[in-house]
């Protein structure tokens, strides 16, 4: 906070961002608005195609692969970005990913004048592999996912061009453009070019230009002392990780809080908001400005979140947040079940929607990535968050793929799917997982201690649990350690 806030770097958060975590908000929210006209273009394809019309079935089936196959391409792209990066850096990884995105959106534009249902199957697929590149490499805090929600209200700024679906995909290409043209102007990481190539001038350079000034040995000095830490230090394994003992619980929490949070409905909610606000009974015109408001609940949520967090604490946000959304999902099942009654039920449906959604942003929606950073130490971090990005992007999928299933199979009742969820995320949150703001990794493992059933660690045992770890690794896990710190 106390470093120079100069052009270059500022440019650099910019449009790196703008092609990475704006274009994940954008994806979540961009197949929203077009879902009835998406579908019926898959109608008049299959009837094109084949001669006969398509069954509602098969028609949901194909939407449920489109929405949710994005969260596979996310999940590829997740665990093949430490490779790039350490091949081609972080900014070249960027530039090579806009490439993904060029040919995502020709797919997703293209894909109804080539009568291709496929293509948008596809390009879905490939814009995934896109956001969960770009997003690893843009991983500058533990708290920049919050960007991730606000481009959904930018999508209902584009309503009127909901008819022509084709054109919202073409905006995909708008970011990678402008990435293709400033990036290659802008400097590589230092601490890529210090690290991974042993480039000590053009580090130097590369801090010169993003901080602005010449004297930059104090950071070259941080950078330097911590790959010599690296050096010193050897990554367990995920089959390690899953063999301990000693930080079962602590997987098994991480595991619980990343299904919850993407299984809790919140995405549901981004997925398919038109549809419900459609059962809720408003007027097909007008969802699309209903939808600003919640880009303005969402962003007002994540703000007091981090306001809130060092506060007041991971275990009671968590807690609250899971908590009312099993609340409000429990009052929007029983609204929309009486919506017809009365004239003004519909509103009170909407307002659920508005709770649930400042419900997560200001609890769950901040602090996953968090907990799994503060329940291991720095050698078991590296499988941690590999295992919490699969269960992240792999339940991310589920919800799209099942989702439009359960609300036809159950209707109105589908909600209390997830309020099943987030009572037991609750109740397993509340009883296991031991607060752990202002807490040292060694009380983080004591409160954990009797659970895994095992002595409670002693710093003289954290050294030698480290010890052993080190004298048990091979290099080649030396290696994905620094292509995780990479990210």
């Amino acid at each position: 906070l106390n470093k120079k806030l100069t052009a270059c770097l500022l440019s650099a958060a910019f449009f790196s961002a703008l092609g990475s975590s704006f274009l994940y908000g954008y994806n979540l929210s961009v197949v929203n608005s077009p879902a009835l006209y998406i579908k019926a273009f898959y109608n008049k394809t299959w009837l094109d195609r084949y001669g006969e019309p398509v069954g509602t079935e098969t028609v949901t089936l194909l939407w449920s692969i489109t929405v949710s196959i994005f969260a596979i391409g996310g999940l590829l792209g997740a665990l093949s970005v430490s490779l790039i990066v350490k091949i081609l850096g972080r900014k070249g990884t960027l530039l090579l990913n806009n490439i993904f995105a060029l040919i995502a959106s020709l797919l997703l534009t293209l894909g109804e004048k080539a009568k291709s249902f496929e293509m948008l199957i596809i390009g879905r697929l490939i814009i995934g592999v896109d956001s969960g590149k770009s997003l690893c490499t843009h991983h500058l805090s533990n708290h920049v996912h919050r960007s991730f929600w606000i481009p959904s209200s930018f999508v209902v700024f584009m309503a009127s061009l909901v008819s022509r679906w084709n054109y919202l995909f073409s905006f995909l290409a708008f970011p990678a453009i402008l990435q293709l043209c400033v990036l290659p102007f802008l400097p590589e990481s230092p601490r890529y070019l210090l690290m991974e190539r042993r480039d000590e001038a053009g580090a130097e350079r590369a801090f010169q230009k993003f901080l602005g000034k010449k004297d930059v040995s104090q950071e070259l000095e941080e950078v330097h002392a911590e790959a010599r830490a690296q050096e010193n230090l050897r990554t367990a394994s995920v089959l390690q990780l899953l063999k301990n003992p000693a930080v079962r619980w602590q997987l098994i929490t991480i595991v619980v809080t990343m299904a919850c949070y993407q299984l809790c409905g919140l995405n549901a909610i981004w997925y398919y908001t038109n549809g419900i606000l459609q059962e809720a009974g408003f007027a097909t015109n007008i969802i699309p400005y209903i939808t600003l408001s919640t880009g303005f609940i969402e962003t007002l949520a994540a703000i007091i979140s981090g306001l809130m967090i060092e506060r007041i604490g991971r275990k009671p946000l968590l807690i609250f947040g899971f908590s009312a959304m099993a609340v409000f999902f429990s009052l929007l099942t029983v609204f929309l079940n009486f919506q017809n009654s009365m004239s003004w039920m519909p509103y009170l449906s909407y307002v659920c929607i508005l709770a649930v959604i400042a419900s997560f942003c200001s609890g769950p929606g901040g602090i996953p990535f968090i907990l799994t950073g503060e329940l291991f130490e720095q050698s078991y971090r590296p499988a941690a968050f590999m295992i919490a990005g699969i269960v992240n992007w792999l339940s991310n999928f589920a919800v799209g793929l099942l989702f439009p299933f359960l609300q036809e199979t159950l209707q109105s009742f589908a909600f209390l799917v997830f309020v099943v969820i987030c009572i037991m995320g609750t109740i397993y949150l509340y009883v296991v997982l031991p607060e752990t703001k202002n807490k040292t990794f060694l009380d983080i493992s004591q409160s954990f201690a009797k659970i895994n059933k095992i002595p409670a660690p002693s710093p003289s045992h954290e050294i030698e649990l480290a010890l052993s770890i080190n004298c048990d690794m091979n290099e080649k896990v030396q290696d994905a350690a620094k292509m995780e710190s990479s990210l």
